[in-house]
């Protein structure tokens, strides 16, 4: 069966460690779906246009065939996104939903969350500074949750960190160039 990582991001700007994320994530599956969508929980300086264009950026600098974005995916809501991707690729595919470690926690609060639990796997990327509670993966497990976490530690690197210390080493070249050009996070 062919599987599919689902990896939707907020990211404001996206990073040198989703770069990292997508390039492991790569070798593992047979096709990365990637998307910027809003996330209901935060607030953002780049609109969702300017963050979709950057997440482009950054898989073109990867080069990897089996990275692409797809804009049509991204939805405020994951439940959603998961019903437009098996849309694209039918009910023959086990799709493996990406989030970071500091989501784990959040999870149980999203809409619909028994729903969409039933229809992928996560795959639990360890952030730094957010440590992965037993009580959260116990909270999914009685949700019917089904989860593995990732063997990689993404990079020390946030967005939140770019855009409160304007960190340049945080993002990538062609990102760095496109948040230059379009005059971003000033």
């Amino acid at each position: 069966m062919r599987k599919i990582a689902l990896f939707g991001t907020s990211a404001d700007p996206p990073t040198a460690a989703h770069q990292a994320i997508l390039q492991w994530l790569s070798a593992q599956y047979d096709l990365v779906a990637v998307w910027a969508s809003d996330n209901p929980f935060k607030n953002h300086q780049a609109s969702l246009q300017h963050r979709m264009t950057m997440l482009n950026l950054l898989i073109a600098e990867i080069g990897e065939a089996q990275i692409k974005l797809y804009e049509e995916l991204s939805h405020r809501r994951t439940l959603i996104t998961v019903g437009k991707a098996r849309e694209i690729w039918g009910k023959e595919v086990e799709f493996i939903l990406v989030i970071g470690s500091d989501l784990v926690s959040q999870i149980s609060s999203w809409y619909e969350v028994e729903k969409l639990l039933a229809q992928v796997q996560l795959l639990i990327v360890p952030r730094p500074g957010y440590m992965i509670e037993k009580d959260a993966l116990i909270r999914l497990k009685s949700l019917g949750g089904k989860w593995a976490i990732a063997d990689l530690v993404a990079p020390p690197i946030s967005s939140t960190a770019y855009r409160n210390n304007n960190n340049k080493s945080a993002i990538t070249p062609l990102v760095k160039d496109y948040i230059q050009r379009e005059e971003l996070y000033l």
